[in-house]
């Protein structure tokens, strides 16, 4: 079974007791994975008993109305016995999504990404404006809010 956690305190006192018993578990290995304003976490624990498992964590970071930053993060616990079923429910997913976007009525914003940052391109190339410098955002535009269009979140699953 593995656990989708909005409270990462929640289930830890759930789970394991309470957060010092936590924090104590052998981290075997982590691996973070960039991705936009994203990141997400890959860790390899071990339990007191020696039982592996794995977590997996959403972190994004976030600005309250003074400025402060902070992180809001979700959690998933997955445990050895559960890696075959994640997996395959994992892969039939993604294969949905790539047969719905085959058939072009879903929005890709992976490729209108990269058509804007295409066209900005060749916009640069066909001005051959001597002396002046062209400088393209790294990032898609930000709404007010300073959530990004390609943004998605869990609620729009």
């Amino acid at each position: 079974m593995f656990w989708i956690n909005a409270s990462v305190e929640y289930i830890s006192i759930y789970r394991f007791g309470n957060m010092s018993d936590h924090s104590n578990r052998d981290e075997i290995f982590s691996m973070p994975v960039r991705a936009g304003k994203r990141t997400y976490f890959f860790d390899v624990k071990a339990t007191r008993g020696r039982d592996l498992y794995m977590t997996i964590t959403e972190s994004k970071r976030r600005f309250d109305d003074e400025g402060n930053v902070h992180y809001q993060k979700h959690k998933i616990f997955l445990y050895r016995e559960d890696f075959q079923n994640f997996e395959e429910g994992f892969v039939a997913a993604v294969e949905k999504i790539d047969e719905l976007m085959a058939t072009g009525e879903y929005r890709d914003p992976i490729a209108e990404r990269e058509a804007k940052y295409a066209n900005a391109d060749s916009s640069e190339t066909s001005d051959p404006e001597e002396g002046a410098e062209t400088v393209k955002a790294d990032t898609p535009a930000q709404s007010e809010s300073g959530e990004s269009a390609d943004d998605i979140s869990f609620e729009d699953l």
